[in-house]
Order: C-alpha cells, then structure tokens, then sequence
C-alpha cells in the first residue's frame, strides 16, 4: 500500500466536501429550479463519493471478516429486491420519456434514467460478487464501485 495512494484518497475527500459545501452555499442563492435541482444532484453525488473514497482507504488499510451465512443470506436479499424496483422505475421512465414535451422535464427525468440504469448495473455486479462468495477480491469490490464511472480509465 502507497503512502502516497492513502494521500491522494485523503485529498479527493477534502475536494469533495468542498464541492458539497460550495453548492450548498450557492444554493441559497439560487431561485432557478432546474439549476438547484441539479446542484444538489452534484452535491449528493460528491458526498456519496466522499464515502466511496473513505471505503477505498478501509480496503487499503483493514481486513474485512467473512461474511457469515445469515449476513450474505440478508444482503442478496435486500440486493435482489432492490434490482427489482430499478427495474420497475427504469421501465416506467422508458415508457413515459417519449411522450415528455416539455425540454427542461425530459432533461431531468433522462438523468434520472441513466442514474437508475447505472444503480442496476452496480446492484447486479454486486449480486455476482456475493455469489462468487469467497473468491472475492479487493478488486472484484473496485471494479464493482468504480467500474463504470466515466472517465476514470481513458
């Protein structure tokens, strides 16, 4: 493990609640709704990034136990469950986007399908690897979290 890796987390975590502190005071600035909708889009994302980066320095510096039967048991629960509900609002957004005249609307619900579609992929990445049970890797978690982010590996 890279003291200059650990860093680097450190840093970004720090920019992150930057951002969430910057948009939450321009927030009380701004009477647009569209524009505060999605800074508080961005703003929810960096503290959700925030705990990805905390995650990412606990996989660098602890050993995580094995999870016990009863434990993975509830989580491919809860991770099915959750699958099915994404694809129920991913459906409905489908069907109902076409008919969306109004630009601003179909702008905001589009985004909110591309989220819902990149939560159902995360969901399923993550039932696989619960699957694959003690063959789990550091990497299989990373690949799960930030695999498809954008821009991170070109």
């Amino acid at each position: 493990m890279s003291d200059d890796l650990l860093k680097f987390l450190e840093n970004q975590i720090s920019l992150e609640n930057q951002i969430v502190r910057s948009v939450s005071d321009a927030l009380e600035k701004i009477d647009n709704e569209a524009v505060s909708m999605a800074l508080r889009g961005v703003s929810l994302d960096s503290s959700k990034h925030t705990e990805m980066y905390r995650s990412a320095i606990a996989l660098l510096t602890r050993s995580s136990a094995a999870l016990s039967e009863k434990q993975l048991e509830i989580q491919k629960t809860v991770i099915e469950s959750h699958i099915k509900m994404e694809e129920t609002v991913i459906k409905q957004l489908e069907v109902r986007l076409p008919s969306v005249e109004n630009e601003k609307v179909a702008l905001l619900l589009n985004a909110i399908l591309m989220d819902e579609r990149r939560h159902h992929k995360l969901l399923k990445t993550l039932l696989e690897i619960l699957v694959k049970g003690e063959t789990v890797t550091g990497g299989d978690w990373w690949d799960a979290i930030w695999g498809d982010a954008p821009g991170l590996w070109t």
